[in-house]
């Protein structure tokens, strides 16, 4: 089931992206009032949980710097309802990956199934210990296939992340930690220029690189040791493993037709970007 999990993390993931990366979402949120794009991710994000205070979509999202989650929450959530939020990301999601796949996938009998099987195993997985997948299943599923097939995959999206976080957490490898690894894991030298980093105050990111080295996870060039490499690879193994559970309310029939079914609205989905 290990392999299994990671085969439905690549399957699913890109349908997931379009919230993040597609214009539609984005569109949605800013009609609301949201005042850019990281008002609208935390407020939409978040909102499953109830209104909850900054410290606890920190403790939750995990992978942010200290203070981050302060500047969203709840000042997004002052002026327009986390339910607001929680739908117009719905919307525009589902808008975005109509327009990337055309009427012809979207509208497919396999699309459909797809978004059946892909729901029967989002909500049929425990809750316990799993803080943002558990908000999500609060949420009503979608009627409209393509809706609830995104809103499907997002729970498992949930779900994996709340088991990525355990897998962080015993390996006591924090949020910004956690994306200096995976920096070097994609290749990217120097870490600090990654993306997700590159913003932070430079004391800051000297700070856990000093962390790093002083564990012996990077070397003196910043690139990985041996045991950092050790390191995220078993944080990986761990998080799919964690993540395999909701794939036992499928058969291995189900399981083969839903990998049959993803495979093209993913191909699609892979060669626009999820944009």
């Amino acid at each position: 089931m290990t392999h299994t999990a990671r085969r439905m993390f690549e399957l699913l993931e890109p349908i997931c992206l379009v919230t993040y990366f597609a214009d539609e979402c984005n569109e949605e949120l800013a009609a609301l009032g949201h005042r850019g794009y990281w008002d609208g991710y935390f407020a939409s994000r978040a909102a499953p949980l109830g209104r909850v205070p900054a410290q606890v979509v920190h403790a939750a999202f995990y992978s942010f710097a200290e203070g981050e989650a302060a500047r969203h929450i709840p000042s997004a959530w002052e002026t327009i309802p986390p339910e607001a939020s929680v739908a117009a990301r719905e919307r525009g999601s589902a808008a975005s990956l109509r327009r990337i796949l055309g009427d012809e996938l979207a509208g497919s009998p396999g699309l459909g199934r797809a978004a059946d099987l892909t729901t029967k195993a989002a909500t049929n997985a425990p809750t316990e210990g799993r803080v943002m997948y558990a908000g999500m299943r609060t949420l009503p599923v979608p009627s409209d296939p393509v809706a609830r097939l995104w809103h499907s995959a997002t729970m498992l999206r949930e779900h994996r992340g709340d088991g990525h976080v355990a897998a962080l957490v015993g390996a006591r490898v924090g949020g910004t930690e956690a994306h200096v690894l995976d920096a070097l894991a994609k290749g990217i030298h120097p870490p600090e220029s990654f993306g997700r980093l590159h913003h932070l105050p430079k004391e800051r990111l000297a700070a856990v690189m000093d962390g790093l080295r002083e564990r012996g996870l990077v070397d003196a060039d910043g690139g990985f040791t041996e045991a950092g490499r050790e390191t995220k690879q078993r944080i990986e193994a761990l998080t799919d493993e964690l993540a395999a559970p909701p794939y036992d309310a499928l058969t291995p029939a189900e399981l083969d037709e839903l990998v049959t079914e993803l495979e093209p609205v993913t191909a699609k989905l892979v060669a626009a970007g999820s944009r």
